[in-house]
This record gives C-alpha cells, structure tokens and sequence, in this order.
C-alpha cells in the first residue's frame, strides 16, 4: 500500500514535524506516565489504563498541530479510551495523524513488574498506516542490515541464520525478542533448535521493537506476533532509527477478515516500513516502570522524575531526556516548574 500522491508530492506534509514538537510530545508521553504510574502495583490494569488516556488526552490539548488520531484506538468507543478519528491538539499547526498507547503494558503496571511504557507516534496526515485492533506478525532488525536479509517469509530459524552470516558471527551469538504468548511458541522453539539467544518479554512489544535500534540494548532481531496498532508505532520508532521492520495482519476470525477488509487490507499481504509509516515521523516514549530502554517514573510526595525518549525521522536526533516535575501546582504537573536535562545518544 503506497503512500498517498498528496502525501508523497507535499513539502509541506513532509516538513510538518517541527523540531519545537519535540518538547511538546515528551510532555503529552510524560503525563500518561506519571499519572499509569499511580497505579503501579495496585493490581487494576483499567484504572492504570484509564488514567493515562485520561492525563494523555488533556496534555494533547495544548500541543499546537491539528491532530487526529489515526491508530491505537479502542475497538469500544464507550470505554473511556482513544476513538479512531478523535481531534487532538490545539487545532492550530500542521495536520498530523496521531499514533497512541498511553499504557503499553498494563497488565505489567498493575503487577509493578518491568518494561510498562507511555508512547506515541506523530506523522503528516497520511503518514500512518490505520489498522483495525487485530494481531500482526512482525520481524525488526537495527540499520545496517541489507534489505531482503530477513523477512516474514521465512522461518525464524532461517533468519536468525541470515542475520547471523550477514554480520560474520555465529547464531549463537544473536540476541532475538520475542513477546511470550503461546502463539509465539514455534518461533522460539525454531530459535532454540538453531541456538540463538532469546530474551522473553511479558508485554511491551513496542520496546521490543526498537530495542532492535540501540546497539546498547543487545538485541539483533524481534521476531513474533503482538497488537496490530504497536506495530504502527514500533514502525514510526523504528523509522527514526534507520532500521528495518516487516509486518503482516493477521486474521484469525471471519470478523477479523471483514474488519481487515473493510479498512482496505487484503488478509497475508507483506507490510514493508513505506507501507506501515511512508515518510517522517516523530516517536516519544516515557518509561512508567524500570525497563531494557527507559527508567520508570519515581514519584514522591510533591514531584515526579521521569525518563522520556524523543526520536526524529528526518534528523536520526535522539533525545533522552530527565525530567523532574513540580507536582504541587498541578495534580498532574505543572510544565513551569520543570527542570530538564537532555543527554546525547551516546549517554543511552
């Protein structure tokens, strides 16, 4: 699915993601995250949910673009969440579709176990494939891998043997994620039988896949199946890392077939990077719980610290930024009492 003529000719499109955005993203990403963080532990993965929509929702407010939300969205519109096409930002700016996941990994919030994350993704209007909420299929690998090394068309093991020749070291050698879920389980059993290193996420698979971008993480490839919408995300994150990722929905219901139908994809159709996200984008993140990628937020009686990642396609930039919120002004927090310290990518 290429991108759209409007898309692909519109300079303006194209230079829509203004550096001064960046800021403004950390800020929305941050608020989810420090209001999931309440829930850490308490063992209700909705209210963790529902709090972060909630404080990510107002924070996009004031975000000067005309945004629209165009994948992440709840398949129910009464539930409190995000809804497909909902106008976010101030309605000043550049028209930009919105990717969100105010909580990945609610379930690990709720338990306070590792890898919870808030994140979203910015593009020009028509810059993010929209997905109905099925499963994809997904494999990522960081920049410098030729195209065509690795693929969905083949078996894990296959290409945890290609990557593997391709960078002149043995399989063993390889560090591949994979989120645990029962459908993934002939994936691991084929990287095992080949000698592969595996890392088994409970959630996260967003994480998952850009860590496939930071050489300091350790992890080469992400092989296996999780949300449809993360995937988008994972892409626009990925994007701006220069890495490769390939995607294919997955429909497992006639229901799901009619949904993936209705929203213009054909069932088994390979998604390549230009399909999923076809030009620049903008990715932040902010950790909620200790993670592989980024520390969880610390709360204390009046003030936050938080820990947020900010990614430009165009730039390659890479933004680690630590915040420390003045939470005595605002129940949320107050963005004039902030103190920020940006490191560079090499402090990742």
């Amino acid at each position: 699915m290429s991108a759209p003529a409007s898309f692909r000719n519109d300079a303006a499109l194209t230079a829509a993601l203004d550096r001064n955005l960046a800021l403004d993203v950390a800020r929305v990403t941050e608020a989810a995250a420090i209001a999931a963080a309440r829930h850490m532990g308490r063992g209700d993965e909705r209210a963790a949910d529902l709090a972060a929509t909630a404080a990510m929702r107002e924070a996009l407010t004031a975000v000067p673009m005309a945004g629209v939300i165009a994948v992440g969205p709840s398949a129910d519109p009464e539930d409190g969440l995000f809804r497909l096409g909902e106008a976010v930002g101030d309605g000043n700016g550049p028209a930009i579709d919105v990717g969100v996941t105010p909580l990945e990994g609610g379930t690990i919030c709720a338990m306070g176990a590792p890898n919870a994350t808030a994140c979203m993704a910015l593009a020009p209007k028509g810059g993010l494939l929209s997905v109905p909420p099925i499963y994809m299929e997904k494999i990522a690998v960081g920049p410098g891998v030729p195209p065509g090394t690795v693929s969905l068309e083949a078996d894990a093991d296959e290409n945890a043997r290609a990557l593997a020749a391709q960078r002149g070291v043995p399989v063993s050698s390889l560090l591949v994620c994979v989120l645990d879920r029962p459908r993934n389980e002939a994936v691991v059993e084929r990287l095992r039988a080949v000698g592969a290193r595996i890392t088994l996420i409970s959630d996260g698979d967003v994480s998952g896949v850009i860590a496939v971008g930071l050489p300091e993480t350790g992890v080469d490839m992400y092989l296996g199946s999780g949300g449809a919408a993360e995937g988008v995300l994972a892409a626009a994150g990925l994007r701006c890392l220069g890495g490769f990722m390939q995607g294919r929905l997955m429909a497992r219901t006639d229901s799901e077939k009619l949904a993936l139908r209705a929203a213009g994809h054909e069932p088994g159709r390979l998604l390549e990077m230009d399909d999923l996200v076809p030009g620049e984008a903008m990715f932040a993140a902010t950790g909620v719980t200790d993670g592989a990628l980024l520390r969880g937020v610390r709360l204390h009686a009046d003030s936050a610290r938080s820990c947020t990642l900010v990614m430009r396609s165009r730039t390659r930039s890479i933004r680690l930024i630590d915040t420390r919120h003045d939470l005595r002004h605002d129940a949320r927090y107050d963005a004039r009492h902030e103190h920020r310290h940006e490191t560079t990518p090499d402090a990742l």
